[in-house]
């Protein structure tokens, strides 16, 4: 008898681009704002300005409270939080772009300290799920003709630790602002080795 040929399943990542997903550069971040400017969607705003500036996995951004970023009835300059995955405190900076945009939110939402900062349209009082925040992040980068695939939750993430690495080369300052306990996962994380040879590469004529 002939065996009856086994029918394996396509891999899980056939198809899609795999691997760190790129940060934005500044002009990109100043494209994706206009638009939401444009379209008055106060709630992206808040949420893209935050995950720039917070520099938090997703887990832990779609996670935060008002209580998180306000203080005084007013949002902070800065805030502390607990990450999910390490268990261990990281702090960052709210500019005055994202506590302008953060304090417009709160108000068009009537949000109470004791509520999620981003909840859910579906189910209240749920938090965005980090399903949701990915299909969001996805549409931000499609609106400026950007390929989605490409990007990712980890690419807000990554943004300003690379252009604050670009300006300064300060690679500490990076690792502390990334909650990274290990120097090395800061250089692996933001890709600098190949980046750094590319731009010497560049410099260099021959």
């Amino acid at each position: 008898m002939n065996a009856i040929p086994q029918v394996r399943p396509a891999p899980w990542n056939k198809g899609k681009l795999v691997g760190q997903k790129a940060p934005l550069k500044l002009r990109e971040i100043w494209a994706i704002r206009v638009r939401l400017q444009l379209g008055r969607r106060t709630r992206d705003l808040a949420l893209f300005n935050l995950a720039i500036d917070s520099k938090l996995r997703a887990c832990d951004l779609v996670k935060l409270r008002v209580a998180d970023v306000v203080s005084g009835g007013e949002v902070s300059s800065r805030a502390v939080v607990v990450q999910q995955k390490t268990g261990r405190p990281v702090q960052f900076e709210i500019t005055q772009l994202t506590r302008e945009s953060l304090s417009a939110w709160i108000a068009a939402a009537a949000l109470r300290p004791c509520d999620y900062l981003f909840p859910t349209r579906l189910r209240a009082p749920r938090h965005l799920s980090t399903r949701q925040y990915a299909r969001i992040v996805h549409n931000w980068v499609n609106s400026i003709g950007l390929e989605g695939g490409s990007y990712g939750t980890h690419t807000m993430r990554r943004t300003k630790p690379s252009l604050i690495y670009r300006r300064t080369r300060n690679l500490r300052a990076v690792q502390l602002l990334l909650g990274h306990t290990k120097l090395e996962s800061t250089v692996r994380y933001l890709g600098i080795e190949v980046e750094d040879a590319l731009e010497i590469a560049e410099q260099t004529e021959v």
